[in-house]
């Protein structure tokens, strides 16, 4: 009797256990976000892409396996964001899409209106008019055989545009943990090139997760913090924003933009190196990009920053940025 009963505890104990480690899971899931974190659209799924030149639905939208993109990530790439009809600084991406392809010594086949016309052809076809997300994509295209040699790419370059419906979701802050991987010196493979070579952004990323993590925060080669392997980054201490100098980190147009939004309303703003004691004790912290613009961060390899989700210098820097697109809109 005692022996029956005992498993019988041991059996409710352990059912307990486990419901209460599922739901811990459960929840733990939901609460996994990223800075590209969106609400679900279901127009999404019958989108239409631009492939070079001809405007396809979603599943018809296909490149070949040959492609130096898919083979080897030679390629380069722009996000862009859409907001009341325009894309939101779009000469700024033009100008960041031309110096890449300069500097991989890709001719894209088409010039700046023309790519400005395929953005728009691709934005009607779609209805598309404001919350609106593109990712423009140009390799060197497709190889006559699967090596690494450039001049096996013989049929001009591949160019995609994906378009989707995407209104930014605000879940709560993002949680960082600095990860070993660095963003790489210039003569390896340059920070500021936006390359479909991605793995070790990804790799960071991966990294991060592993460590409870949403993102990873990523060190310069001399040890200072730099960026994340998504975004720009910033803290503010004693009311004075700080970035990294921007010699080894992607030269992100929302990341300028703050720094002119800063300048222009008296908001003390520099470009430095500092330590990870200093992003410890930092007010606030946030990242910068084309989708989120500015997303706060919470907490840092388990340190909470600040005292709130959203710090004041952050809301107000978020507030001057929205100024900022209303006023380009306006041109």
């Amino acid at each position: 009797m005692s022996l029956k009963l005992d498993f019988k505890m041991i059996k409710t104990k352990f059912f307990a256990i486990y419901s209460f480690l599922k739901v811990k899971r459960i929840t733990s899931m939901v609460e996994k976000i990223t800075t590209h974190q969106s609400e679900e659209d279901f127009r999404n799924k019958d989108i239409l892409i631009y492939v070079n030149g001809e405007i396809v639905p979603r599943d018809k939208a296909t490149i070949s396996v040959y492609d130096s993109g898919f083979m080897l990530g030679d390629g380069i790439w722009e996000g862009l964001r859409l907001y009341n009809g325009r894309w939101i600084f779009l000469e700024e991406h033009l100008d960041r899409l031309f110096e890449a392809a300069l500097a991989i010594d890709l001719n894209i086949g088409l010039d700046r209106n023309e790519v400005r016309g395929a953005l728009e052809d691709t934005r009607l076809a779609n209805d598309m008019h404001t919350d609106a997300h593109a990712r423009l994509m140009i390799t060197r295209g497709t190889k006559v055989k699967p090596f690494q040699h450039p001049s096996l790419s013989l049929s001009g370059p591949t160019i995609v545009i994906i378009m989707e419906h995407s209104k930014v979701l605000s879940v709560r802050p993002i949680r960082l943990s600095t990860v070993p991987h660095m963003r790489g010196l210039p003569m390896t493979q340059d920070p500021k090139l936006n390359s479909h070579s991605k793995l070790n952004c990804v790799l960071a990323c991966i990294a991060a997760e592993k460590a409870g993590a949403d993102e990873a925060l990523m060190l310069d080669i001399n040890g200072f913090v730099n960026t994340t392997n998504a975004c720009n980054f910033f803290i503010v201490r004693n009311g004075t924003v700080w970035t990294s100098t921007g010699d080894y980190c992607m030269n992100g147009i929302t990341r300028q933009k703050v720094i002119d939004v800063c300048q222009a309303n008296n908001i003390p703003v520099k470009e430095k190196n500092f330590s990870l004691v200093e992003t410890y004790g930092a007010s606030e912290a946030f990242v910068t990009g084309t989708f989120g613009a500015q997303t706060p961060v919470r907490e840092i390899d388990g340190r909470i920053i600040g005292d709130k989700d959203l710090g004041p210098i952050t809301e107000k820097i978020r507030f001057l940025y929205k100024e900022l697109i209303e006023c380009e809109n306006l041109k």
